[in-house]
């Protein structure tokens, strides 16, 4: 597309900028295609502002004639974000002020002389800052001097961690019988299932699946052999179908074991209405060697309008504390993240002290599974504590398992627009490693600046990686082709030394969260990060990265 058709206005002069921790700025606001350009007078490049219009969540403009009238806009809170008591001089007549709500929870003001300008730059944004077509996106145009086109794009694939699991191979194989995306359009080509199950039967069981996601191994647990599982729901309906080729998929997989448990994300009632709808549940009767366990985790729109709650609280600047309180309560964020890690919980138990292996799903598969199961395995697995070990975690379980990137992220806390397909299971998702990390402090290899990063990156990147809502998907936009890999570049050896934990001691035993109340805490470095208490404590932790990093070099 022609990016210039949405551009009326590219500069503007003594455009005055705030934004928390600075003073406000005046200078020229330049729009092009993916970023609004901000130089201050001095031309100094240390005060250059580039902001990524796809990370714009919400756009507010209020315009003010000659008269000083002013149209109505909401900006409950924000002379408290900003220093608006030294303000450069602005010429007199029109003008107008933007407000920009960020999906990276940040808040910017800009003060543009000139309605018709003012309108011309909100019109841009509101354009730009939401394309649909994957191929107008940044990343197809980030060409950086230190990445190539050439290199090799995402960690591994389904063959080689296959084929690194050698003990697996005499009752497992790896099927391509999804080579062409035709049986399940959100799995990968290859998949890992029972060695006794043929590619004719697991079509007829894609069949008996929501979205054709039929039961594939996702994690083997080289300690006693016991494996984790991940579907969709059956699609049982109200006549209570059963399929044949499902019921010996299963047992194939417990074969010998004795018993399995199948975790679903739902609650009983909710497992009951579905198959009102044509999906459903393992029954007992045709199970009889699964037992069926009920834990529900909310997704869609309960976790989004959770979600903006929480930021709502967290922009509160009232200084009252019974209101904040009741707020972060009322938002329900952490009843979230503690539902998310005691089922993560429940799952590693049923593996590492019960010797059981466990099937995980909910409706379609693609949200709280994801959830549990990478956590799960972050609880019981060693190799995915570090930081290449839990970049491919995301990628197996998250990117080839079909998370829908695209639509979950599509709007984050701020967006005025209707909900639709949002949800922020994987904010979710870091959120609880994050409590892992706090409760565990020496069993990451990688730090908190790696999740706030990757919360970033999913939302507004340079990089392709979290584009599009599948692989078939990104392979069919030639994402892997035009665009450079997130993972690969986090672990370059620049960035693989910030984001790494100095504190980190490798250990091989299981890792089990705390669950109780006061064992969980606001994410103070990502729902935080904007406030002026956040910037002190993050200079606080990296002065102690540095004498960690200092006294080990020592000794």
């Amino acid at each position: 597309m022609e990016f210039s058709e949405h551009i009326k206005t590219a500069n503007v002069e003594d455009v005055v900028l705030r934004r928390p921790f600075h003073p406000p700025t005046q200078g020229t606001l330049c729009v092009t295609g993916h970023h609004l350009l901000f130089s201050n007078r001095d031309g100094d490049s240390s005060r250059l502002v580039l902001l990524l219009l796809r990370n714009i969540d919400a756009i507010e403009k209020s315009v003010e004639n000659l008269l000083g009238y002013s149209s109505l806009f909401s900006s409950t809170g924000q002379s408290q974000r900003f220093d608006i008591s030294v303000t450069p001089c602005v010429p007199s007549g029109s003008s107008g002020t933007i407000t920009l709500k960020c999906k990276d929870l940040c808040v910017l003001q800009l003060d543009i002389p000139g309605m018709e300008e003012c309108l011309n730059i909100a019109r841009s944004i509101e354009h730009l800052s939401s394309l649909d077509i994957v191929s107008d996106m940044y990343p197809f145009f980030y060409r950086p001097l230190t990445l190539s086109l050439q290199d090799q794009w995402g960690l591994s694939s389904p063959e080689q961690n296959y084929a690194q699991m050698e003990e697996l191979q005499d009752r497992w194989r790896l099927s391509h019988v999804n080579k062409d995306y035709s049986v399940c359009p959100s799995y990968p080509p290859a998949v890992i299932v029972p060695h006794s199950i043929d590619d004719e039967t697991l079509v007829k069981v894609a069949k008996f699946r929501q979205g054709g996601r039929f039961p594939v191994l996702c994690y083997y647990h080289r300690k006693n052999g016991m494996v984790i599982m991940r579907s969709s729901q059956p699609l049982t309906g109200a006549n209570r179908k059963r399929c044949r080729e499902d019921e010996l998929l299963l047992q194939a997989v417990i074969d010998g074991s004795g018993l399995g448990y199948i975790i679903d994300t739902r609650s009983n009632q909710q497992a009951q209405q579905a198959r009102m709808t044509g999906g459903g549940f393992e029954s007992k009767s045709s199970y009889s060697c699964w037992k069926r366990l009920h834990r529900q985790l909310e997704r869609g729109k309960v976790l989004q309008e959770s979600l903006i709650k929480l930021v709502e609280a967290c922009g509160d600047h009232s200084h009252s504390v019974d209101r904040w309180l009741s707020k972060l309560e009322n938002s329900k964020w952490l009843s979230h993240v503690h539902t998310a890690l005691a089922t993560a919980g429940l799952l590693a138990e049923c593996v590492e002290r019960d010797g059981h292996s466990v099937l995980v799903h909910g409706s379609e598969g693609t949200d709280t599974t994801l959830l549990v199961s990478s956590l799960a395995q972050l609880i019981l697995d060693p190799n995915t504590r570090t930081l290449a070990g839990f970049l491919g975690l995301l990628e197996r379980e998250w990117l080839l398992a079909g998370h829908p990137f695209q639509q979950r992220c599509a709007h984050s806390a701020y967006s005025h627009a209707r909900l639709r397909l949002e949800a922020p299971v994987f904010v979710l998702l870091l959120d609880c490693v994050w409590q892992l990390a706090r409760q565990f402090p020496l069993a990451m290899g990688f730090s908190e600046p790696l999740l706030l990063r990757l919360a970033m990156e999913v939302y507004a990147s340079d990089y392709g990686t979290f584009l599009c809502n599948s692989d078939q998907e990104r392979c069919a936009a030639g994402v892997k082709e035009r665009t450079h890999c997130l993972f690969q570049f986090l672990l370059k050896p620049s960035e693989r030394e910030r984001y790494s934990n100095p504190l980190y001691e490798p250990t091989e035993l299981a890792i089990w969260p705390s669950v109780q109340p006061q064992s969980l805490q606001l994410w103070r470095g990502l729902f935080l990060r904007w406030t002026q208490h956040a910037v002190h404590l993050e200079k606080a932790q990296e002065e102690l990265r540095n004498l960690v990093i200092e006294c080990r070099g020592a000794s």
